[in-house]
């Protein structure tokens, strides 16, 4: 298969191929890898590569035979290396594995390498002293955000239609708003993190992926959901498969948008013109969008300490272990400025103060909660500007403590991590584009926990209604002029 045809069907039209025998899972991944050879040597979006041993029964699966990819963290596979993207895991390779893994192989994926992530995905671009910088396939010198970087860039690029990504403050839809991608944050508890852990971030982490197409994700989650054994959350299952929402009617939603995101950051007009193309689209669509505004019960310098607690602690405990596994120091030979900074910062979290973290993460999230009594979908942009260049998330990062960094990201970020430390569904949907670079911008829809459907039946639409959704740069599609 020529890599111009590969990369004009998604997952779900690669495994009808397979299914109906018009193509070989070994031919797709022939053609994936072909790809990665084109394009990864601009983008730097794929770590590593292996040999594959899986043999999919064709059709035994909606996503059976299609190449895939994991990210370098949050999933393991026996016998391959998982590194984290940091000098302290280098050289990591996992004994078995892990739950996630385990129903990716049961899909019929072909998981043939790893993408990158910053230094134990703790930040929101993806420019890792181990492994360099990924960079973004509609402007290669602007990132492609994180800390699912490398899923994004490498999906954007058409090397694969779907691959694996993480989010904890953003991680995923991030990406998916900087690559011109969808990608849906399932709720707290919709995929196993386990089982070498129970939570992440105290629950404020879950595992999803970012796809070109809209069915693509909702199929990939209805082949992973569900709870393992042991698992300390679970989300009510669906009544039906996800993949069936997709082309099911929304009805008419009531819509409330925010504009401007909670501690003061003001949207940038390129986003704000692209929030209002949005809204306008919306209401073409029958649904009703107003202004509201949203509390997250407390104030913004409250929610970004807590974060910070919670998220410091969790890597100060997560580098102690690596650390005692490889028999590595912890200093500036192993950790980058910033992953050094809040692990010195976590070291200092008291246990009475992670506790009332929690207790924070539980006012955030009954706060939020209520406004899904009056509004069936909140709606904000992604992000408040236009991808960033490369290097600018971390100029001058060397300087700040754990918490400064925590606060930059949610500076940089700000509409993301509410729905994560509320543990609701979220999803970043590229309905348009800034009219003058061309870049996408995404915007972010959520819903109250468990309604992943109401997500899945309004991005259908949308991707119906926009031009934009499922689109791939040129110079990266297969086409004679391309790179």
């Amino acid at each position: 298969m020529k890599t111009a045809e590969y990369t004009s069907f998604d997952a779900v039209g690669l495994a009808e191929l397979v299914a109906a025998g018009e193509v070989t899972p070994a031919e797709l991944e022939a053609a994936a890898r072909e790809a990665v050879r084109r394009v990864n040597p601009q983008i730097n979006a794929v770590v590593e590569t292996w040999p594959t041993d899986d043999k999919p029964e064709p059709g035994s699966s909606p996503l059976a035979g299609v190449p895939f990819l994991v990210k370098d963290i949050g999933v393991s596979m026996a016998g391959q290396r998982m590194e984290l993207g940091s000098r302290l895991a280098a050289g990591n390779i996992a004994g078995a594995d892990s739950f996630l893994m385990q129903r990716f192989r049961r899909a019929g994926l072909v998981t043939f390498g790893r993408t990158a992530t910053p230094e134990l995905a703790y930040g929101i671009t993806t420019e890792s002293v181990l492994y360099g910088a990924t960079r973004n396939p509609w402007d290669l010198d602007r990132s492609a955000g994180g800390s699912s970087g490398g899923a994004g860039a490498a999906v954007a690029a058409g090397v694969v239609p779907i691959a694996h990504a993480t989010d904890a403050a953003g991680s995923l839809r991030i990406p998916a708003a900087c690559n011109g991608l969808f990608g849906l944050k399932p709720t707290r508890g919709r995929v196993s993190m386990g089982p070498g852990a129970d939570e992440v971030f105290n629950g404020l982490g879950v595992q999803g992926s970012v796809s070109r197409t809209v069915r693509d994700s909702a199929a990939l989650l209805d082949l992973i959901r569900g709870p393992e054994p042991g698992d300390p959350y679970s989300a009510q299952q669906p009544s039906r498969p996800y993949a069936q929402e997709v082309t099911r009617p929304p009805g008419s939603l009531r819509i409330g948008v925010l504009p401007h995101a909670w501690g003061g950051r003001r949207t940038t007009a390129p986003v704000a013109d692209a929030l209002a193309r949005t809204v306008r689209l919306l209401e073409s669509l029958g649904h009703r969008g107003e202004e509201v505004e949203v509390g997250l019960g407390s104030d913004w310098e409250e929610f970004v300490l807590a974060n910070a607690r919670l998220m410091t602690a969790n890597l100060t405990a997560t580098v102690d272990e690596l650390s005692a596994a490889f028999d590595r120091p912890v200093d500036s030979s192993t950790l980058e400025p910033v992953t050094l900074a809040g692990y010195h910062y976590g070291q200092q979290v008291s246990g009475a103060q992670l506790v009332a973290a929690l207790a924070h993460r539980n006012r955030v999230a009954r706060s939020l909660a209520q406004h899904f009594d009056t509004h069936d979908i909140l709606l904000t942009p992604t992000l408040p500007e236009l991808p960033l260049p490369v290097g600018a998330h971390t100029e001058g990062a060397e300087a700040l403590d754990g918490k400064g960094w925590i606060d930059r990201i949610n500076a940089l970020s700000p509409f993301t991590m509410a729905f994560n430390v509320a543990g609701t569904p979220a999803m970043s949907v590229p309905v348009t584009a800034d009219a003058g670079t061309g870049l996408p911008i995404g915007m972010q829809f959520a819903a109250a926990h468990g309604h992943e459907g109401r997500l899945f039946r309004l991005a259908g639409q949308l991707e119906e209604a926009s031009p934009w959704s499922g689109r791939i740069p040129g110079a990266w599609a297969g086409d004679d002029s391309g790179q």
